[in-house]
């Protein structure tokens, strides 16, 4: 193997941009790692926790460009190399123009006045600022930068709606616009069913289990995960309603969010009930069950949400290969288990499937402790101490201050799941692999010494140690999600369907009673 590292020195690129180019890297012809990033310590951990930090990285500095390639030979790295500056400078498909910097927004938008969606991903410190100049330029905005304060939030949505354009964020990690994935996105089909979603790997997963069930995406609008909140009133979903209301190629129109304020909810519901195309709404944690009336359906889990919304499109129930619980595989994993292994541990990179599968577990059992608990008795005082049966959300602040996103970097996951693996109380360790544009480019193989060895310490102990594992992608996604989920079944793990099975299957391994 052979290493070719090149910094270039006063060269910034924001970190959407970079994380796209280091996508794209990683999937070239003899790369066995590449690495695209600015200089920051941040950068630098994920370098060093990879092997390929060396003393000129180290004294690079945050403003510089770093392009780091670990090849087959130092030929292949030339080629690497060459193909990684053509993905900075490649021309526009369609277009004669080139890609082009430019020093403000207001500017970019003067040189291409067609353009008009700004994706902001700057530091928190500024992301406001640059996000108002962007409306005031009559940009659609999508706001990946977080640290932004709630009222700067509801200052820059009402302007938005005063202007009848999209503001998605602060911290809007997917969106889907007109067929681009935007930041944090899967490899879906187009098609009718509009999207509009207050989380981030919610929408995702509403978006990959539509396509399995053969229907296909109009728009996939992020609104940030704040938007439900009392202050800012919903002001995105309200208004990204009114847009899909009005756009031709979406007939069917789905809502998820994890649990929104209460006179939210009904505002929003409100909304979603007067328009005139058909409403799907997926608040999950919800407990209120409501019944489903004239153009207005309800689902409690991402699957159910995704499984109305493609029969309003007109796909039939009888073709779908729907995936029920696998009980004799439930009972199987039960009886392997000592009296002992009683708890859930799951460590997951995306909080909405976190959000879920505990959701799921807390309608059986009251111990259910996290970080990202709504009910604060159960939230964790330490999170580096688990209790009972819990459920943490590596991409929370608790684990990604002054630290890569656990979908980019799985250091702290893997520290967890062999401390996880001691635990002579656990039944089953759960993890969640997200696939697409933006995420690590081998997320189940990054892991896999970490499984191999958390089985071992257990086995060790004369103990079975179940790991359950979601791979959350479509067959269209690279890397494969068949060859990913293949990789699990290699290395022992069970490997659910969706989200929504994630959740139910874990609460039932380590169940003690009888299986259906």
């Amino acid at each position: 193997m052979s290493t070719r590292i090149v910094i270039k020195k006063n060269t910034y690129f924001d970190s959407v941009s970079l994380m796209s180019i280091s996508t794209k890297a990683n999937q070239l012809e003899g790369v066995e790692q590449a690495f695209v990033a600015m200089a920051t310590e941040m950068n630098k951990g994920v370098l060093k926790n990879l092997g390929l930090l060396n003393d000129e990285l180290e004294q690079a500095k945050n403003g510089d460009l770093m392009i780091v390639i670990k090849g087959a030979s130092d030929t292949a790295n030339d080629a690497t190399l060459e193909a990684i500056e053509g993905l900075f400078t490649r021309k526009d498909s369609g277009s004669s123009r080139h890609e082009a910097r430019y020093a403000t927004l207001a500017s970019a938008h003067n040189n291409i006045p067609e353009t008009n969606l700004a994706v902001i991903s700057v530091n928190g410190a500024f992301a406001a600022r640059e996000a108002r100049q962007a409306l005031e330029n009559d940009l659609n905005v999508m706001l990946f930068s977080d640290n932004v304060s709630l009222d700067d939030e509801l200052a820059l949505k009402q302007l938005a709606h005063s202007k009848g354009l999209l503001m998605m964020g602060p911290d809007c990690g997917t969106a889907i616009i007109n067929g681009a994935a935007l930041c944090f996105g899967n490899a879906v089909r187009r098609g009718s069913i509009g999207i509009v979603g207050a989380s981030g790997t919610g929408s995702q997963e509403l978006s990959v289990r539509i396509h399995e069930f053969g229907g296909g995406i109009s728009q996939l609008i992020g609104t940030g995960g704040r938007d439900l909140s009392e202050k800012i009133g919903g002001i995105m979903m309200l208004d990204a309603i009114h847009m899909l209301e009005d756009d031709a190629q979406t007939e069917v129109i789905v809502l998820v969010s994890k649990p929104p304020a209460e006179a939210v909810a009904r505002k929003v519901l409100e909304r979603a009930k007067a328009c005139r195309k058909p409403v799907v709404v997926c608040f999950l944690g919800t407990t209120d069950a409501r019944e489903d009336e004239a153009g207005l359906q309800f689902a409690r889990a991402t699957k159910e949400a995704a499984l109305k919304a493609v029969l309003l499109t007109g796909i039939k129930k009888e073709s779908l290969d729907l995936h029920p619980l696998n009980w004799p595989l439930i009972e199987e994993v039960r009886a392997r288990m000592k009296p002992e292994q009683k708890y859930i541990r799951a460590l997951f990179c995306g909080g909405t499937l976190c959000d879920e599968a505990m959701f799921a577990a807390l309608e059986k059992y009251p111990d259910v402790y996290s970080n990202i608990q709504p009910n604060p008795e159960y939230r964790l005082k330490d999170v580096n101490v688990s209790i009972a049966h819990t459920f943490l959300d590596f991409g929370d602040d608790d684990f990604t201050n002054g630290k890569p996103h656990p979908m980019i970097d799985p250091t702290n996951r893997i520290s967890r799941l062999l401390q996880e693996a001691r635990d002579p109380e656990v039944g089953v360790i759960v993890m969640d692999f997200v696939l697409g544009f933006g995420s690590h480019e081998d997320p189940v193989g990054v892991m896999l010494d970490a499984i191999k060895e958390a089985k071992a310490i257990a086995a060790r102990e004369e103990r079975n140690l179940e790991i359950l594992g979601y791979v959350l992608g479509t067959d269209l996604d690279t890397p494969s999600l068949e060859k990913q989920c293949q990789m699990l079944t290699d290395a022992g793990v069970i490997w659910a369907s969706s989200s929504t099975n994630t959740g139910l299957l874990a609460r039932e391994f380590v169940c003690k009673e009888k299986a259906q």
